[in-house]
């Protein structure tokens, strides 16, 4: 059984989207031909393509993480394992509003496949929602906990999304904003806890962003509860503009327990539509997902620097 957390630096560029990616860049529905499939995968390639050129241009290698699917990203899974980055691979089915395992009762075996680096699930998960989806759901979640820490040889990375019910709303008149702000960091420090206490136990949480250090705190607070002290955090990018990515990264930096990011469609998305678009050349686009992965990398780490120097 591996030890319970990990507490290095974590710079992921995740690129596993899969039917938003199919449908909101493509505008294609229902299941892909082959030819399809190569295409979304070589696009997909791209972005790799961006990611190493961020390595090689400064991005520290030991800190540089990917996120890609098995799906679009099975040749670039194994290629980053050959070349010893950290790598992460989804396990849940792709914009369910439930979790449930991409490949059923086969979900150890395309894990033990590729062996990432760690494990991800993605998960909408409210304390204060629907009872008996929140026990369906820890109840999968807990059994995937306890084969990777007992059987598997990745650590578990769990993305966490809190969706507002509709009394949230309510409570602040519509505003996803104000929910964001002012209810949203509760329910998450409560689902932490709730899941912990299901016994599901990641290694990593991948936290939406948070405008309040004190928020950023809360979480770290919650993930590290009970003797848990090498388990960590990372913040999301949640496809928000540059400006306010930045905010994010800056203020989690500045929070011991918040180790890095997993920013990625404010990385690729621009670049990928003027690709698309032949608005620009591949070369160009590589280089601009590469700038773009760099200077949050730089972000991140200048603020952080900053912190411990005060």
């Amino acid at each position: 059984m591996t030890a319970l957390g990990f507490n290095e630096s974590l710079y992921i560029l995740p690129f596993d989207h899969r039917g938003s990616f199919q449908t909101k860049m493509f505008g294609w529905s229902g299941t892909l031909s082959p030819e399809r499939t190569a295409e979304i995968a070589a696009t997909k390639q791209v972005i790799y393509d961006g990611f190493e050129a961020a390595v090689k241009a400064g991005v520290p290698k030991q800190k540089a993480g990917i996120l890609v699917d098995e799906q679009f990203g099975a040749a670039i899974l194994r290629d980053a394992t050959a070349h010893s980055y950290t790598s992460a691979c989804p396990a849940e089915k792709s914009g369910q509003e439930e979790f449930d395992f991409e490949y059923g009762e086969e979900f150890a075996k395309h894990i033990e496949a590729f062996n990432p680096t760690f494990c991800k699930v993605l998960v909408r998960y409210n304390p204060e929602g629907d009872r008996a989806l929140n026990r369906r759901q820890a109840a999968r979640l807990r059994r995937l906990s306890e084969y990777l820490h007992n059987d598997g040889r990745s650590r578990f990375m769990f993305e966490l999304l809190v969706p507002p019910e509709k009394a949230h709303l309510d409570q602040v008149k519509g505003d996803k904003k104000a929910y964001d702000l002012e209810i949203r960091p509760r329910l998450m420090a409560e689902t932490i806890q709730q899941l912990q206490d299901a016994q599901v136990e990641p290694d990593v949480w991948k936290i939406e962003g948070l405008d309040r250090r004190e928020d950023c705190e809360k979480m770290v607070a919650a993930a590290r509860r009970g003797g848990r002290d090498k388990v960590s955090c990372i913040i999301l990018g949640r496809g928000e503009n540059d400006q306010k990515v930045r905010e994010w990264l800056t203020t989690a930096a500045t929070v011991p327990g918040f180790i890095g990011f997993a920013v990625g469609r404010t990385s690729f998305w621009g670049p990928l539509v003027s690709l698309r678009a032949k608005q620009i050349t591949r070369d160009a686009a590589v280089a601009e997902i590469a700038r773009r992965y760099l200077e949050f990398v730089n972000i991140f780490e200048n603020a952080r620097s900053k912190t411990r120097a005060a």
